[in-house]
């Protein structure tokens, strides 16, 4: 597989900015990805909440069946990353 342009990849994040709704997120995603990777995506959203909520690693590797290889890069994302995951956690938190 080839590495996508940045137009693609702008193109899909555009795309997926024009979303207005919960059930259209789901319908878009359903059909873009996966079931797994549905699940993969999941599990690491997870991961990032839990690390930020202070949860140790082999808490979060009993709960999402996440290695801890995973885990540790989800981590690392969440303390040096783009911003991504806190900007989100920020988000959502309730």
């Amino acid at each position: 597989m080839k590495k996508p342009s940045t137009k693609e990849v702008d193109d899909l994040y555009n795309a997926i900015l024009t979303l207005n709704s919960l059930d259209e997120c789901r319908r878009f995603f359903r059909d873009l990805l996966t079931e797994y990777e549905i699940k993969e995506f999941v599990e690491r959203w997870k991961a990032a909440q839990m690390l930020a909520d202070g949860i140790p690693y082999t808490q979060i590797e009993a709960e999402t069946g996440l290695s801890t290889r995973t885990i540790a890069r989800v981590g690392r994302w969440l303390k040096k990353g783009k911003g991504g995951y806190s900007m989100m956690l920020k988000r959502t938190t309730k």
